[in-house]
């Protein structure tokens, strides 16, 4: 059984949260979100907080217990505190732009990558045009934007040039001239 399910996950002030006909809504001072329930998890609002609990033993349902239980307790910091992913262009002449609802990347071809911001993700520049800071109340979300930004052009394994996470460290591979000096050595 996961932890997190074992005990009530705990309602902060200003958060309301409402179950109507299998599905979970909760609202914030940030915003409102909400998610389906499978039939096989039940859940109970209480004073308390709320209490996931689980219709069986199977192993499919206890994984969906602890899966379930830590997606609430996401949309609730979600809805209080917000979701943050920090990236980083890097190359020469790399930089991004945000122009009406549109995110524009110069990252090294012809011409410029645009991509749609969704409605509630926030998309803020700074640093010489070179960071990007996401933020929204939907850590799936989120997370899912920021990887599809770093797929328009990862990191090179040779130089470090593209789209990475800020303060990843990427563990960059010798070039052909670094390989062939070590080899003539032996």
């Amino acid at each position: 059984m996961s932890k997190l399910a074992r005990k009530p996950l705990t309602i902060p002030p200003k958060v309301t949260v409402k179950l109507e006909s299998g599905i979970i809504k909760i609202q914030g001072p940030k915003g409102t979100l909400e998610k389906p329930i499978p039939p096989e998890i039940e859940i109970a609002v209480n004073p308390d907080g709320i209490m996931v609990k689980r219709k069986g033993d199977e192993k499919a349902i206890k994984m969906l217990h602890g899966t379930y239980a830590a997606l609430i307790n996401n949309m609730i910091k979600g809805v209080t505190e917000g979701y943050k992913k920090e990236l980083e262009l890097v190359g020469v002449g790399y930089k991004a732009d945000v122009k009406n609802n549109t995110l524009i990347l110069n990252v090294g071809f012809t011409t410029p990558v645009t991509l749609n911001l969704p409605p509630d993700i926030n998309v803020k520049v700074e640093e010489k045009q070179t960071k990007l800071i996401l933020t929204g109340i939907d850590k799936e979300k989120v997370g899912l934007y920021a990887a599809k930004i770093i797929a328009v052009k990862p990191p090179d394994a040779y130089k470090g040039k593209g789209i990475k996470f800020a303060g990843e460290v990427l563990k960059l591979k010798p070039g052909k001239s670094a390989a062939s000096a070590t080899a003539g050595k032996k």
